[in-house]
This record gives structure tokens, C-alpha cells and sequence, in this order.
């Protein structure tokens, strides 16, 4: 399954600030049926791309919906931060 949709950067502070996109809980919903099976406490494997930037990850659940990690070097290499709205292609990974 592949998914295309906007979403603004957040900040979560835990153990350190980390940045994620926040995917809207229809999508999230959606994504969840889709990786049925392929969760792993709760974390989804999958490719993103934003921007010319493609890189793997695992979604993060939080309150009903997914968070999309945005790791440092994407960050530095898209030029975006906390507070953009960016356009991501998302992919489920089958294999790790």
C-alpha cells in the first residue's frame, strides 16, 4: 500500500526532541488496517519521501493516530523544521 498526503512537522519531547509528521487519524486508521500483521509493539515499518529525500523508518502510534519520524539528515537535506507542512509518499515495508 502506498499513501501520498500533506502534514505539518511536530515536536514530541521525550527522552530528547525529536521531530515527526503528524498523519491525521483517518489516515492513520487507514494505514493500521493495512498493516495488520506487520506491527511491532505497536510500530509500523515503512519508506517515506519527502521532498527528493527517501528514507526508512517506523511509524510511531500516539493518541488514536501515527507520527512519521523525520530524521535529522532528511531535515537538514529538505530544509524543513518544526512548523512546515510537507508532502509525504509513504510506503509499507514487508521486509526489514
Amino acid at each position: 500500500m502506498d499513501w501520498d498526503f500533506e502534514g505539518e512537522i511536530i515536536a514530541w519531547r521525550g527522552p530528547a526532541p525529536f521531530l515527526f509528521v503528524d498523519i491525521d487519524p483517518d489516515l492513520s486508521a487507514d494505514i493500521k488496517a493495512a498493516a495488520q500483521g506487520l506491527e511491532y509493539w505497536g510500530q509500523v515499518a515503512v519508506e517515506a519521501t519527502i521532498g527528493a529525500t527517501t528514507f526508512t523508518t517506523a511509524l510511531f502510534p500516539r493518541q488514536g493516530r501515527y507520527l512519521l519520524p523525520v530524521k535529522v539528515a532528511v531535515q537538514r537535506a529538505e530544509g524543513v523544521g518544526e512548523g512546515d507542512v510537507v508532502a509525504v509518499s509513504l510506503a509499507l515495508r514487508y521486509e526489514r
